[in-house]
Protein backbone atom coordinates (compact mmCIF):
# COMPACT_ATOMS: atom_id res chain seq x y z
CA UNK A 1 0.00 0.00 0.00
CA UNK A 2 2.65 1.95 1.12
CA UNK A 3 4.27 2.20 -2.46
CA UNK A 4 0.86 2.95 -4.41
CA UNK A 5 0.45 5.79 -1.95
CA UNK A 6 3.41 7.91 -2.40
CA UNK A 7 2.29 9.05 -5.81
CA UNK A 8 0.71 12.69 -6.43
CA UNK A 9 -2.28 12.98 -4.08
CA UNK A 10 -5.34 12.60 -6.82
CA UNK A 11 -8.39 15.41 -6.73
CA UNK A 12 -10.95 13.17 -4.40
CA UNK A 13 -8.17 12.81 -1.62
CA UNK A 14 -7.76 16.38 -1.44
CA UNK A 15 -11.24 17.16 -1.14
CA UNK A 16 -12.01 14.80 1.51
CA UNK A 17 -8.81 15.97 3.63
CA UNK A 18 -9.04 19.64 4.63
CA UNK A 19 -5.58 19.45 5.84
CA UNK A 20 -4.71 18.46 2.55
CA UNK A 21 -6.56 21.10 0.88
CA UNK A 22 -4.93 24.01 2.65
CA UNK A 23 -1.64 23.13 2.14
CA UNK A 24 -2.59 24.16 -1.22
CA UNK A 25 -3.59 27.08 -0.77
CA UNK A 26 -0.77 29.77 -1.85
CA UNK A 27 -1.49 32.20 0.12
CA UNK A 28 -0.36 30.76 3.57
CA UNK A 29 1.15 27.44 2.68
CA UNK A 30 4.64 28.27 4.09
CA UNK A 31 3.50 28.69 7.43
CA UNK A 32 0.61 25.53 7.31
CA UNK A 33 3.30 23.25 5.74
CA UNK A 34 5.51 23.64 8.84
CA UNK A 35 2.57 23.17 11.24
CA UNK A 36 1.81 19.92 9.25
CA UNK A 37 5.30 18.22 9.00
CA UNK A 38 5.08 18.16 12.66
CA UNK A 39 1.74 16.33 12.33
CA UNK A 40 1.12 12.55 13.99
CA UNK A 41 -1.01 11.51 10.64
CA UNK A 42 1.44 9.89 8.41
CA UNK A 43 -0.56 10.31 5.18
CA UNK A 44 -0.18 14.24 5.95
CA UNK A 45 3.62 14.30 6.38
CA UNK A 46 3.57 12.33 2.98
CA UNK A 47 1.91 14.89 1.36
CA UNK A 48 4.09 18.19 3.28
CA UNK A 49 6.96 15.68 1.23
CA UNK A 50 5.65 15.49 -2.03
CA UNK A 51 4.47 19.29 -2.07
CA UNK A 52 6.58 20.78 -4.41
CA UNK A 53 6.60 24.27 -2.37
CA UNK A 54 7.74 22.66 1.13
CA UNK A 55 11.07 24.48 1.28
CA UNK A 56 13.94 22.58 1.66
CA UNK A 57 14.43 23.48 5.81
CA UNK A 58 11.05 21.46 6.50
CA UNK A 59 12.78 18.50 3.64
CA UNK A 60 15.57 18.18 6.20
CA UNK A 61 13.57 17.62 9.35
CA UNK A 62 11.09 15.10 6.82
CA UNK A 63 14.19 13.27 6.51
CA UNK A 64 15.05 12.17 9.99
CA UNK A 65 11.14 10.91 10.09
CA UNK A 66 10.81 7.30 11.42
CA UNK A 67 8.17 6.90 8.81
CA UNK A 68 9.65 4.81 5.67
CA UNK A 69 6.12 6.12 3.85
CA UNK A 70 7.77 9.67 4.70
CA UNK A 71 11.22 9.16 3.73
CA UNK A 72 10.03 6.94 0.69
CA UNK A 73 8.10 9.98 -0.51
CA UNK A 74 10.83 12.46 -0.03
CA UNK A 75 12.79 10.24 -2.59
CA UNK A 76 10.37 10.55 -5.09
CA UNK A 77 10.41 13.87 -4.78
CA UNK A 78 14.13 14.10 -5.28
CA UNK A 79 13.47 11.85 -8.21
CA UNK A 80 10.86 14.44 -9.62
CA UNK A 81 13.18 17.64 -9.27
CA UNK A 82 16.12 15.77 -10.47
CA UNK A 83 16.97 18.03 -12.75
CA UNK A 84 17.35 20.83 -10.23
CA UNK A 85 20.60 21.65 -8.64
CA UNK A 86 20.50 23.84 -5.77
CA UNK A 87 24.29 25.42 -4.99
CA UNK A 88 24.43 27.95 -1.90
CA UNK A 89 25.34 31.28 -3.67
CA UNK A 90 28.41 31.74 -1.46
CA UNK A 91 29.12 28.06 -1.91
CA UNK A 92 32.75 27.45 -4.03
CA UNK A 93 32.66 24.24 -6.08
CA UNK A 94 35.60 23.70 -8.68
CA UNK A 95 34.37 23.28 -11.92
CA UNK A 96 36.11 19.36 -12.47
CA UNK A 97 33.42 18.15 -9.65
CA UNK A 98 30.93 15.51 -10.70
CA UNK A 99 27.85 16.85 -8.81
CA UNK A 100 24.53 14.34 -9.13
CA UNK A 101 21.55 15.58 -10.13
CA UNK A 102 19.09 16.87 -7.19
CA UNK A 103 22.05 17.89 -5.23
CA UNK A 104 21.93 20.69 -2.33
CA UNK A 105 25.14 22.21 -1.56
CA UNK A 106 24.90 24.40 1.75
CA UNK A 107 26.39 28.20 2.49
CA UNK A 108 30.01 28.49 2.62
CA UNK A 109 30.74 24.68 1.72
CA UNK A 110 34.14 24.10 -0.66
CA UNK A 111 33.97 21.37 -3.07
CA UNK A 112 37.38 20.41 -4.28
CA UNK A 113 38.09 19.00 -7.61
CA UNK A 114 38.44 15.37 -6.99
CA UNK A 115 34.84 14.72 -5.65
CA UNK A 116 31.94 12.96 -7.26
CA UNK A 117 28.64 13.67 -5.05
CA UNK A 118 25.70 11.25 -5.70
CA UNK A 119 22.22 12.64 -7.04
CA UNK A 120 19.93 13.40 -4.20
CA UNK A 121 22.62 14.32 -1.70
CA UNK A 122 22.62 17.22 0.78
CA UNK A 123 25.65 18.98 1.93
CA UNK A 124 25.39 21.42 4.79
CA UNK A 125 26.67 25.10 5.82
CA UNK A 126 30.48 24.99 5.93
CA UNK A 127 31.99 21.58 5.25
CA UNK A 128 35.29 21.04 2.72
CA UNK A 129 34.91 18.01 0.82
CA UNK A 130 37.35 15.97 -1.18
CA UNK A 131 40.52 18.25 1.13
CA UNK A 132 43.69 17.26 -0.35
CA UNK A 133 45.54 14.71 0.95
CA UNK A 134 48.51 15.62 3.10
CA UNK A 135 50.73 13.02 0.61
CA UNK A 136 49.91 12.55 -3.10
CA UNK A 137 49.86 8.97 -2.84
CA UNK A 138 46.66 8.78 -0.85
CA UNK A 139 44.38 11.22 -3.13
CA UNK A 140 42.37 10.30 -5.61
CA UNK A 141 38.87 10.83 -6.41
CA UNK A 142 36.59 11.13 -3.43
CA UNK A 143 33.14 9.34 -3.71
CA UNK A 144 29.89 10.66 -2.28
CA UNK A 145 26.63 7.73 -2.95
CA UNK A 146 23.23 8.52 -3.73
CA UNK A 147 21.03 10.40 -1.15
CA UNK A 148 23.82 10.99 1.42
CA UNK A 149 23.04 13.61 4.04
CA UNK A 150 25.90 15.39 5.26
CA UNK A 151 25.76 17.87 8.12
CA UNK A 152 27.35 21.00 8.94
CA UNK A 153 30.96 21.55 9.48
CA UNK A 154 32.51 18.18 8.52
CA UNK A 155 35.49 17.74 6.18
CA UNK A 156 36.00 14.94 4.01
CA UNK A 157 39.63 14.43 2.13
CA UNK A 158 40.06 13.16 -1.21
CA UNK A 159 40.54 9.58 -1.63
CA UNK A 160 38.00 7.95 0.06
CA UNK A 161 34.59 6.33 -0.97
CA UNK A 162 30.88 5.89 0.75
CA UNK A 163 27.96 3.68 -0.38
CA UNK A 164 24.26 5.37 -0.86
CA UNK A 165 22.67 6.73 2.36
CA UNK A 166 25.81 7.95 3.88
CA UNK A 167 24.23 10.12 6.91
CA UNK A 168 26.85 12.15 9.39
CA UNK A 169 26.07 14.42 12.09
CA UNK A 170 27.95 17.45 12.85
CA UNK A 171 31.82 18.26 12.79
CA UNK A 172 32.71 14.75 11.50
CA UNK A 173 36.74 14.25 10.06
CA UNK A 174 37.23 11.59 7.57
CA UNK A 175 40.65 11.64 6.56
CA UNK A 176 41.99 9.98 2.80
CA UNK A 177 41.56 6.00 2.19
CA UNK A 178 38.70 5.29 4.22
CA UNK A 179 36.10 2.67 2.20
CA UNK A 180 32.90 2.39 3.76
CA UNK A 181 29.62 0.72 2.15
CA UNK A 182 25.85 1.28 2.13
CA UNK A 183 23.38 3.89 5.18
CA UNK A 184 26.86 4.18 7.04
CA UNK A 185 26.05 7.07 10.00
CA UNK A 186 28.71 8.63 11.54
CA UNK A 187 27.70 10.76 14.72
CA UNK A 188 28.65 14.47 15.90
CA UNK A 189 32.34 15.28 16.34
CA UNK A 190 33.53 10.97 14.86
CA UNK A 191 36.89 11.51 13.39
CA UNK A 192 37.76 8.30 11.44
CA UNK A 193 41.74 8.84 10.54
CA UNK A 194 41.43 7.10 6.98
CA UNK A 195 42.81 3.78 5.55
CA UNK A 196 39.69 1.76 6.86
CA UNK A 197 37.47 -0.70 5.74
CA UNK A 198 33.87 -0.18 6.87
CA UNK A 199 31.13 -2.40 5.53
CA UNK A 200 27.36 -1.92 5.16
CA UNK A 201 24.91 -0.64 7.99
CA UNK A 202 27.43 0.37 10.31
CA UNK A 203 26.21 2.75 12.89
CA UNK A 204 29.03 5.34 14.87
CA UNK A 205 27.49 7.37 17.61
CA UNK A 206 28.95 10.63 18.42
CA UNK A 207 32.72 11.26 19.42
CA UNK A 208 33.92 7.79 18.34
CA UNK A 209 38.17 7.98 17.11
CA UNK A 210 38.86 5.32 14.45
CA UNK A 211 42.08 4.79 13.97
CA UNK A 212 43.76 3.96 10.75
CA UNK A 213 44.03 0.56 9.70
CA UNK A 214 40.78 -0.34 11.24
CA UNK A 215 38.36 -3.14 9.81
CA UNK A 216 34.83 -2.77 10.85
CA UNK A 217 32.28 -5.47 9.05
CA UNK A 218 28.82 -4.59 8.45
CA UNK A 219 25.90 -4.01 11.22
CA UNK A 220 28.34 -2.95 13.87
CA UNK A 221 27.46 -0.69 16.59
CA UNK A 222 30.00 1.83 18.06
CA UNK A 223 28.95 4.11 21.15
CA UNK A 224 29.71 7.17 22.23
CA UNK A 225 33.43 8.47 22.86
CA UNK A 226 34.92 4.88 21.78
CA UNK A 227 38.79 4.57 20.55
CA UNK A 228 40.10 2.08 17.97
CA UNK A 229 43.76 2.30 18.60
CA UNK A 230 46.62 1.20 16.24
CA UNK A 231 49.95 1.90 17.82
CA UNK A 232 50.94 -0.99 19.80
CA UNK A 233 53.62 1.06 21.59
CA UNK A 234 53.31 4.47 21.16
CA UNK A 235 55.04 6.40 19.71
CA UNK A 236 55.96 4.37 16.75
CA UNK A 237 55.82 3.73 13.07
CA UNK A 238 53.91 0.17 13.26
CA UNK A 239 50.24 -0.17 13.20
CA UNK A 240 48.18 -2.61 13.79
CA UNK A 241 44.53 -1.79 13.51
CA UNK A 242 41.24 -3.63 15.30
CA UNK A 243 39.59 -5.81 13.60
CA UNK A 244 35.65 -6.03 14.62
CA UNK A 245 33.23 -8.82 12.76
CA UNK A 246 29.50 -8.76 12.37
CA UNK A 247 26.85 -7.64 14.99
CA UNK A 248 29.25 -6.49 17.67
CA UNK A 249 28.20 -3.66 19.83
CA UNK A 250 30.50 -1.60 21.85
CA UNK A 251 29.77 0.54 24.48
CA UNK A 252 30.62 3.96 25.54
CA UNK A 253 34.16 5.18 26.59
CA UNK A 254 35.85 1.93 26.01
CA UNK A 255 38.94 1.49 24.12
CA UNK A 256 40.32 -1.26 21.70
CA UNK A 257 43.66 -1.48 21.75
CA UNK A 258 46.08 -2.13 18.35
CA UNK A 259 45.57 -5.61 16.61
CA UNK A 260 42.96 -6.88 18.55
CA UNK A 261 39.78 -8.29 16.95
CA UNK A 262 36.33 -8.42 18.06
CA UNK A 263 34.90 -11.54 16.81
CA UNK A 264 30.99 -11.97 15.53
CA UNK A 265 28.17 -11.16 17.82
CA UNK A 266 30.49 -9.65 21.18
CA UNK A 267 29.37 -6.99 23.36
CA UNK A 268 32.22 -4.65 25.07
CA UNK A 269 30.67 -2.85 28.07
CA UNK A 270 31.35 0.64 28.54
CA UNK A 271 34.20 1.77 30.11
CA UNK A 272 36.50 -1.31 28.72
CA UNK A 273 40.18 -1.53 27.93
CA UNK A 274 40.40 -4.54 25.43
CA UNK A 275 43.76 -5.63 24.84
CA UNK A 276 42.81 -9.58 23.99
CA UNK A 277 40.94 -11.05 21.46
CA UNK A 278 37.08 -11.53 21.97
CA UNK A 279 35.05 -14.58 21.29
CA UNK A 280 32.07 -14.75 18.89
CA UNK A 281 28.82 -14.09 21.11
CA UNK A 282 30.50 -13.11 24.87
CA UNK A 283 30.59 -10.01 26.58
CA UNK A 284 33.93 -8.86 28.05
CA UNK A 285 34.02 -5.98 30.30
CA UNK A 286 36.45 -3.73 32.78
CA UNK A 287 39.97 -2.90 32.69
CA UNK A 288 41.39 -4.64 31.32
CA UNK A 289 38.42 -6.10 29.91
CA UNK A 290 37.78 -10.11 30.87
CA UNK A 291 35.26 -12.50 29.83
CA UNK A 292 31.66 -12.39 31.71
CA UNK A 293 29.52 -14.32 30.23
CA UNK A 294 27.54 -15.61 26.54
CA UNK A 295 25.90 -12.78 25.68
CA UNK A 296 22.46 -14.72 25.82
CA UNK A 297 22.49 -15.08 28.98
CA UNK A 298 21.67 -10.95 29.05
CA UNK A 299 17.60 -10.56 29.22
CA UNK A 300 16.08 -7.42 27.99
CA UNK A 301 14.95 -5.25 30.48
CA UNK A 302 10.63 -4.76 29.52
CA UNK A 303 9.90 -7.90 31.34
CA UNK A 304 10.12 -10.31 28.65
CA UNK A 305 12.62 -12.66 29.62
CA UNK A 306 13.66 -12.87 26.11
CA UNK A 307 17.44 -12.72 25.38
CA UNK A 308 18.56 -9.33 24.63
CA UNK A 309 21.73 -11.01 21.94
CA UNK A 310 21.33 -10.96 19.31
CA UNK A 311 20.11 -8.16 18.83
CA UNK A 312 19.45 -8.64 15.36
CA UNK A 313 16.59 -10.92 16.59
CA UNK A 314 14.31 -8.09 18.39
CA UNK A 315 15.80 -4.78 16.89
CA UNK A 316 15.03 -3.82 13.31
CA UNK A 317 14.80 -0.12 13.48
CA UNK A 318 16.46 1.26 10.01
CA UNK A 319 17.58 -1.83 8.19
CA UNK A 320 16.08 -3.08 4.87
CA UNK A 321 12.80 -5.29 5.05
CA UNK A 322 14.95 -7.95 2.99
CA UNK A 323 17.45 -7.98 6.17
CA UNK A 324 15.07 -8.09 8.59
CA UNK A 325 13.45 -10.64 6.80
CA UNK A 326 16.06 -13.26 6.89
CA UNK A 327 16.70 -12.42 10.68
CA UNK A 328 13.23 -13.22 11.06
CA UNK A 329 13.83 -16.54 9.60
CA UNK A 330 16.70 -17.03 11.24
CA UNK A 331 15.55 -16.81 14.64
CA UNK A 332 11.87 -18.74 13.64
CA UNK A 333 12.83 -21.80 15.08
Amino acid sequence: MYISRCGDFNKTEMENNPLLKIASNKETEQAILAELSRSDDELIRVAVALNTSTPRSILDVLSTDASSWVKGSLSKRAESDASVLSVHPTAIVHKDAVIGSGVVIGAYTIVHKNVDIGDGSVIGSHCEIGCPAHHPSDGGALIIGKNSYIRSHSIFYEGSSFGDNLVTGHRVTVREKTKAGRAFQIGTLSDIQGHCEIGDFVKFHSNVHIGQHSKIKNYVWIFPYVVLTNDPHPPSNVMMGVVVEEYVAIATMSIILPGVTIREGALVGAHSSVSRDVEPNTVVAGSPAKYVCETSQIKLKDGSGLSAYPWRRHFHRGYLPETVATWIAEFAN
